[in-house]
């Protein structure tokens, strides 16, 4: 049990409406959720919350992509599921936030659209992506130029964005059960993601978005180097010293990667106002949660006001409303049952 004053938000915490969806996903990528996470509902995690010593957790949605080819039905689901979200906040305003959901990305009509629904009806705040959209050779990693419509949005209203690495499988087998893609190639996606909009000049073009990079940017630390010199022998006209200062403007958290070795690493590139506090309940167990903030925890030790930065002030200075009651709501602000979701449907008390 983690002393409750400390008063955590914890920017990477999931929901998962469709328990056979999220199953099935699984199985594909050689993950395990938990078995008691799974149905979830929203006292699986004020519980854990409770247990973890968290305050506040901001919630976003798994990183499973649509398919390029779910049209209406996509911006549909997308739309309920960020409904259910803020209506969770109405119900425990003082317990989650939200991150939007965007179709996929693609249809950049509906993502604008969504966006604006997001932020103007909703009061989201954030909006959450994956590292790249699309299978095999067809897919995109998020500085492609045709999303650059959709970054020139969320630049302009100055938006948090949660960039989180896509469940993509290598081109050969994940080495052995306990590897699966979420432990041996997310990380690397993110890493992807970070360093295409370094190298592209997206990240310094839509200055204003604030992006955080998920599990302390995966791979990123180590890969920032190799990106600065070598990317621009390539031809990549940012000068090595403005690649690794562009790296340096990524947010980051700590989700299943707090430890010496990464933390000193991390230490070396930016400053602890970059560091977020993160868990990635509930595809992970409280266990687990446990055993990576007790590392955060002993590694800051002796400068508490570090410590409490990274487990709070850096992320109210991020989120500035977070915790704060709205006064409307969609339909309302009806409250939502606290029932296990099977997947049969997104339940929503509209």
């Amino acid at each position: 049990m983690f002393p409750q004053n400390i008063l955590r938000i914890d920017v990477h915490h999931h929901f998962f409406l469709d328990a056979r969806k999220k199953a099935k996903k699984n199985l594909e990528v050689g993950w395990r959720t938990p078995d008691e996470n799974l149905p979830w509902r929203p006292q699986t995690s004020l519980a854990a919350m409770d247990k973890l010593g968290v305050q506040t957790a901001i919630l976003s949605p798994p990183p499973i992509s649509f398919t390029p080819h779910d049209g209406a039905e996509d911006r549909a689901k997308v739309r309920q599921q960020n409904i259910y979200s803020s209506q969770l906040r109405a119900t425990y305003p003082s317990r989650f936030g939200f991150l939007a959901g965007l179709p996929f990305l693609d249809d950049v009509k509906g993502s604008l659209e969504e966006i604006a629904f997001s932020f103007d009806v909703l009061g989201a705040d954030g909006v959450a992506l994956l590292s790249s959209y699309g299978d095999g050779n067809s897919a995109k990693y998020v500085a492609d130029d045709l999303y650059d419509p959709i970054w020139k949005e969320l630049d302009r209203r100055h938006a948090v964005v949660f960039l989180h690495g896509a469940q993509t499988p290598s081109s050969t087998p994940y080495p052995h059960p306990w590897l699966g893609v979420p432990i041996s190639e997310v990380p690397n996606e993110t890493y992807k993601a970070a360093a295409h909009l370094v190298v592209s000049g997206k990240k310094r073009r839509f200055h204003n978005v604030n992006i955080i990079l998920t599990h302390l940017g995966g791979s990123t630390p180590f890969l920032a180097p190799r990106v600065a010199a070598l990317s621009h022998y390539m031809g990549c006209p940012l000068t090595p010293e403005e690649i690794i200062e562009d790296f340096k403007s990524f947010y980051y958290e700590t989700a299943l990667s707090a430890h010496e070795t990464t933390l000193t690493a991390m230490s070396t590139l930016v400053p602890s106002d970059r560091l977020l506090f993160g868990t990635d309940f509930p595809a992970v167990s409280t266990k687990t949660a446990e055993w990576y903030t007790e590392n955060l925890e002993n590694y800051f030790a002796g400068r508490p006001l570090d410590l409490a930065n990274i487990m709070r002030n850096n992320a109210l200075r991020l989120f500035p409303n977070l915790g704060k009651s709205r006064d409307q709501y969609p339909s309302g602000g009806h409250r939502i049952d606290d029932q296990p979701h099977d997947g049969s449907q997104c339940i929503v008390d509209l």
